[in-house]
């Protein structure tokens, strides 16, 4: 049964043009053609690079982070079991009712209840570290396949091509696998989706041979990536200049290769030159399929893009629309409000000092503040 379906799924019409015979694919006169078992390595391969990005956030990416002045942020609430049982069994967003009978429950003001649940929100929230972290090596990484991808473009040996699809595939493998661990965003799906279909697309170009197209595809979307990491580090560092100028240069980037040069270049060449020599075949179909679908991402993603370019020109900061804009502000409020309190208790200190009460009114004889 297996032998059948096998036979089956590599019938030539499916993977070859017509009058093309896997024959002809085979290793004869000194060329040496790919094999889908060239593939088989990219799954250890996907694990090793997750050893690799374990000790490179460990010993590279954490020593920079503080070298940026970014630290490891220890966020805890004050225990309270009947907080904490209603913030695991029911919900981590009370309602003004739930707030209310909570406070009576664990005599604290409404307040107190509010600010608790917001700290325990923020507690299982992934730190700026562990941002800092992802960025830093998703950035070393597309730095360097970048650099290895324009010079293996230019060398026409397999062995390089091979080390190239390997790399990249085992890449994305280990971004699925790490995808339960790695901080989520509102578009989380769109990157599933992205991970599954770029792995498509980099396995069916190498079987059915397009590997010329495959290298230029990853080329495009991996050189715009470089400049969105990196934007990421420096705005976790608190680099706000720094970040909007990559970022900058990153969406023009991103607009010219994704949406210029993608569809008018790359997919021109995939989808209409063949019709000029060849009729449709499966393979045809099947490519520019993926590849269309890489396209419609590269629009959603743009939009996104441009709400943040809107957001940066308007409000001189940029911020990632695609995390959750009400967790951001709930740690910016978090934050005033912790400075807030600390000038409060300074200026009663200071009043003190001088004789005078919190509303600097002058303390009858004999009263003192605790």
């Amino acid at each position: 049964m297996f032998q059948t379906f096998k036979d089956w799924f590599w019938l030539e019409r499916f993977w070859l043009p017509p009058a093309i015979k896997w024959s002809d694919l085979e290793d004869h006169d000194g060329l040496v053609f790919v094999k889908p078992s060239h593939l088989y390595m990219t799954i250890p391969y996907a694990f090793g690079l997750l050893i690799i990005r374990h000790f490179f956030e460990k010993f590279v990416a954490t020593p920079l982070a503080k070298t940026f002045g970014i630290k490891e942020e220890v966020r805890k609430v004050i225990p309270n079991a009947v907080l904490e049982t209603f913030y695991k069994r029911s919900t981590s967003k009370p309602s003004e009712d739930d707030v209310y009978g909570l406070a009576k429950k664990c005599n604290l003001t409404e307040r107190q209840v509010e600010r608790w649940f917001r700290g325990r929100r923020n507690q299982d929230r992934p730190c700026r570290m562990k941002k800092f972290q992802e960025a830093c090596w998703r950035f070393a990484f597309y730095l360097v396949i970048t650099v290895a991808g324009i010079a293996f473009l230019y060398d026409p040996l397999l062995p390089s091509q091979y080390w190239y699809y390997i790399l990249e595939m085992s890449f994305y493998c280990s971004l699925l696998l790490s995808l339960g661990s790695d901080v989520k965003r509102k578009d989380f799906f769109a990157h599933v989706i992205h991970h599954l279909a770029a792995l498509s697309l980099m396995s069916f170009s190498w079987c059915a041979n397009y590997i010329r197209s495959g290298t230029l595809v990853m080329i495009v979307h991996d050189v715009a990536d470089i400049w969105l990491e990196s934007a990421k580090m420096f705005s976790y560092a608190g680099w706000k200049q720094t970040c909007n100028t990559l970022f900058f240069i990153f969406s023009a980037i991103f607009f010219i290769s994704r949406l210029i040069i993608f569809p008018f270049w790359i997919l021109y060449c995939t989808l209409v030159i063949p019709m000029l020599y060849l009729e449709p075949f499966f393979s045809y179909i099947f490519l520019n399929l993926q590849l269309m679908v890489l396209q419609v991402l590269h629009l959603y993603w743009g939009y996104f893009i441009l709400k943040m370019l809107k957001r940066c020109i308007f409000t001189k900061k940029i911020q990632d629309v695609r995390s959750d804009d009400e967790e951001e502000y709930e740690e910016e409020e978090e934050e005033e409000e912790e400075k807030k309190e600390e000038a409060t208790k300074d200026k009663e200190r200071d009043c003190l000092k001088n004789g005078l009460g919190p509303d600097r009114s002058l303390l009858p004889n004999g009263q003192h503040g605790r």
